[in-house]
């Protein structure tokens, strides 16, 4: 393992190495551990998701930020996104020796949070997701912002990644010229492109939804019953790439979970609602847990 500090915001950068490659986090704060997951997306990395909270966080916890492989931090493990992430997060836990661990999950890593915790529930202490799961009920699918997203990851240009980018927030503002920047110059790497397209390409993407409906395995919603840990759900009101709807089969399957909705927010609750965000997880996170009979 090598590592690497900024001093700046206190949060130290490591490398693991691993038989599939190189996984990368980032490490602050003192306390029981806090694994936090990043979503999918053009340009995104955990820290672009999650930089904002750390100092919310790291008083109470030691914030493990890992980034997933093929999103351009960490290596590309080669396969679906999706599989090699969760396959990322048991690597993760088991080279660190973490005994018990608290999860937030963004969108994508929140599927993935959920899928650790159904089959590690000895490990998961308590769960936090962002949007991001479930099954679209009474909205189309696959919903706006995930069809702009096919469109970007289809044909990249700048306009492509601006429409998708104002489709994740309920507030342009925050749509900064920095921001579009940033996410550009990553997502238009040859190697994170090459990722993103195995799962949100057209083709890819058309072929997973045939594969799911053909299939005699139960799909991914059909499962949250197994999930034992407390799990708060946290939701955007106004999503248009995981709509609200999504979150009632998790929230009424789940055994132990209960949902926050946000109002005037997006998909990136965490940013869009940062303030109100962080207070109702540190509450939930911090919290004093009823036993659970029955």
């Amino acid at each position: 393992m090598t590592t690497s500090t900024s001093t700046s915001n206190e949060v130290i950068t490591h490398s693991l190495d691993t038989p599939k490659g190189v996984l990368r986090y980032h490490e602050a704060g003192r306390g029981p551990e806090l694994v936090m997951l990043h979503g999918s997306g053009p340009g995104v990395t955990g820290l672009r998701n999650f930089g904002g909270n750390l100092d919310a966080f790291t008083d109470h916890f030691r914030c493990l930020v890992l980034e997933f492989p093929g999103f351009g931090v960490s290596d590309d493990f080669g396969a679906h996104p999706m599989t090699t992430a969760l396959e990322a997060v048991e690597i993760f836990v088991e080279a660190l020796e973490l005994d018990r661990v608290a999860i937030i999950g963004n969108s994508m890593g929140g599927g993935v949070a959920l899928s650790y915790a159904a089959r590690h529930p000895e490990i998961v202490d308590r769960l936090v997701t962002i949007g991001g799961i479930g099954k679209n009920l009474f909205s189309p699918g696959p919903s706006e912002g995930i069809r702009l997203l096919q469109e970007f990851t289809d044909n990249p240009t700048r306009e492509r990644l601006v429409r998708w980018l104002h489709s994740m927030v309920f507030d342009p503002a925050l749509i900064t010229d920095e921001l579009i920047e940033q996410r550009w110059e990553q997502a238009t790497e040859p190697g994170t492109l090459a990722s993103a397209r195995r799962m949100y390409g057209s083709e890819a993407f058309a072929a997973m939804i045939a594969a799911m409906d053909n299939s005699d395995t139960a799909p991914p919603w059909s499962m949250l019953h197994r999930v034992s840990a407390p799990t708060l759900l946290t939701w955007g009101r106004d999503d248009r790439v995981s709509p609200p709807d999504m979150a009632l089969i998790p929230m009424r399957t789940i055994p132990n979970a209960e949902l926050h909705v946000f109002p005037r927010c997006g998909h990136w609750a965490m940013i869009e609602q940062q303030n109100a965000f962080e207070n109702v997880v540190l509450a939930f996170l911090r919290r004093e847990m009823p036993a659970v009979t029955g």
